[in-house]
């Protein structure tokens, strides 16, 4: 947790002592002041990881069931099997007695018998692979989150960039001040510097797309970049169209990984009405989606 230091008193008494400037005084409490908002930030983010712990702990317990009860499944079927087959073996002995017709019945009944074993070996290699592969699928993406937090560990700090896992998916939020000058879409240097660090991690999980979020706050372009964004919503495009093609060409990420989507102020996930929720709301955000589930 951020401690905020008593720059006001001390402030005050060089204040009186005449050493510092007026202007110096305001300075130095506004920082205080960035400093107690950065906290704050800081902390409302921290207790927002740890609702998303929670709720991978319950998704995870609600798996864990769902493997259980495909478990009572399968031993379910396996004994209306050895039941089955039971019964065939009776009704072997008391068709193969009666009539020629009654082998035909015989002959299908075996074959359903044959084809409810297949199944059963079928459900329970498939149970098997999907819990390896889950798990292999939750430790890369455990991987890959500790990689993130380790490399982007300042930018985290000081609260320009929040990462999370939730269902699955993987995100990236990076505030805008980091990436882009107010209103532009190019990258600017330092932006260029944290996503090369991102980017060599993200291209190390090859079987995962990667969808780029662009995000602006609800005030308006102003008239001056009006011709080349008429509005927030190609402002947020262009400038996760940027990024996408920053993955692509300076790190290799295959574009058949990657996509675009541009959401203007539509889906804040701040209060735009004081300065602290807009500059949340004007972001980036990278997720790393679920694997798709093959045809």
């Amino acid at each position: 947790m951020l401690r905020v230091f008593p720059f006001i008193p001390l402030l005050m008494l060089v204040l009186v002592a005449g050493c510092v400037s007026k202007a110096d005084y305001q300075r130095a409490i506004d920082e205080s002041a960035h400093l107690a908002a950065a906290r704050h930030e800081l902390e409302r983010d921290y207790r927002q990881l740890l609702d998303q712990q929670q709720q991978l702990a319950r998704q995870y317990d609600q798996r864990i069931a769902q493997l259980e009860e495909a478990g009572r499944v399968k031993e379910s079927l396996r004994q209306d099997l050895f039941r089955a087959g039971t019964d065939v073996e009776r009704l072997e002995k008391i068709l193969f007695e009666r009539s020629a017709s009654a082998g035909a019945a015989l002959s299908e009944m075996r074959q359903t018998v044959d084809q409810l074993e297949r199944r059963v070996r079928d459900l329970t290699l498939e149970l098997e692979r999907e819990q390896e592969a889950r798990q292999i699928r939750i430790q890369e993406l455990q991987s890959t989150y500790d990689q993130l937090l380790e490399k982007m560990e300042s930018e985290i700090e000081r609260g320009e960039i929040t990462i999370s896992e939730l269902q699955g998916q993987l995100t990236v939020n990076l505030v805008e001040r980091i990436l882009f000058d107010s209103g532009q879409a190019d990258l600017k240097t330092a932006g260029i510097q944290v996503l090369d660090r991102v980017g060599d991690i993200l291209k190390q999980i090859a079987d995962r797309e990667i969808r780029v979020e662009g995000h602006t706050d609800n005030i308006p372009i102003s008239p001056r970049l009006q011709e080349t964004f008429p509005s927030n919503w190609e402002l947020s495009t262009a400038r996760a169209t940027n990024v996408v093609h920053f993955l692509q060409q300076r790190k290799g990420i295959s574009g058949e990984r990657l996509s675009v989507a541009g959401f203007g102020p539509y889906r804040p996930i701040a209060d735009n009405a004081t300065p602290a929720g807009r500059a949340q709301n004007r972001r980036i955000q990278i997720i790393l989606l679920s694997p798709r589930t093959a045809p």
